[in-house]
């Protein structure tokens, strides 16, 4: 018996690692093609209007079929401000430029690009499981949320926090380092601003999908951050805590 024959057509090798990555991540290197401009342009609307940022998502998906972004500027202006960040940090904490330097890859490998990697595939089980809208009629086929694009969610969340807790914070860093209760107040109060500009970010960015439905789950992390701080206020100082783990101090 003749075994059946395939055409080249039929015939498929995988595809390299390097084409399954997120577009975005692929285009990391050609710096020549990124609009750092379109990005400083969102990342000051991630702060002040962060709902305008995420009008241009439809304009996007009508253009380029996706609704993730393909331009990496955004990433790469977010780590070099990490990068600044730590070499500040480096210098409030006396640190050799080694250290600086050991600090700067952990804000930007760790804090960043490892908890977004966590955060986005957890948004995107959780979006495709459970925040899906039925499939009707009016619904189009494509109703899935892109693992990409639960990256830019953590992407765009991450920037306000980060003005928070890694700026706004080490201007205060002596006050809120001190053993009194304005002092604990101040330091609990930018925490719990800092994650609640994060959830409320991502919330923005799931929200703006137009076959999700129960989005408001996803602020539902506020309540228990809010009782948290309640409960802080009677003498956990959370900025002294996180600083000594983080520093080692």
């Amino acid at each position: 018996m003749d075994l059946p024959s395939y055409s080249g057509s039929q015939v498929r090798s995988p595809a390299p690692i390097s084409q399954r990555l997120p577009l975005i991540f692929r285009r990391l290197h050609r710096f020549n093609q990124m609009d750092f401009e379109q990005a400083i342009w969102q990342l000051g609307y991630l702060c002040l209007a962060p709902r305008r940022v995420y009008r241009n998502v439809y304009f996007h998906k009508q253009t380029k079929n996706t609704w993730a972004r393909d331009d990496p500027a955004i990433l790469v202006l977010i780590a070099a401000c990490l990068f600044v960040s730590a070499i500040a940090w480096s210098f409030a904490y006396s640190y050799s430029a080694r250290q600086a330097l050991k600090l700067a890859l952990f804000m930007i490998v760790r804090d960043y690009l490892l908890t977004g990697l966590v955060v986005a595939t957890v948004l995107w089980f959780v979006s495709n499981r459970l925040l899906i809208a039925p499939p009707s009629h009016s619904s189009p086929a494509d109703s899935v949320v892109e693992w990409a694009y639960a990256f830019d969610v953590h992407t765009n969340a991450f920037f306000p926090f980060f003005l928070t807790i890694y700026i706004a914070q080490l201007f205060v860093l002596p006050v809120v380092l001190k053993d009194n209760w304005v002092c604990l107040f101040l330091g609990n109060t930018l925490y719990l601003a800092g994650l609640a500009q994060y959830t409320y970010g991502v919330y923005l960015g799931l929200n703006a999908l137009p076959f999700l439905i129960r989005s408001e789950l996803l602020l539902s992390p506020l309540l228990p951050l809010f009782t948290s701080y309640i409960i802080s206020l009677l003498g956990f100082n959370v900025a002294k805590h996180v600083l000594a783990v983080y520093f080692g101090s």
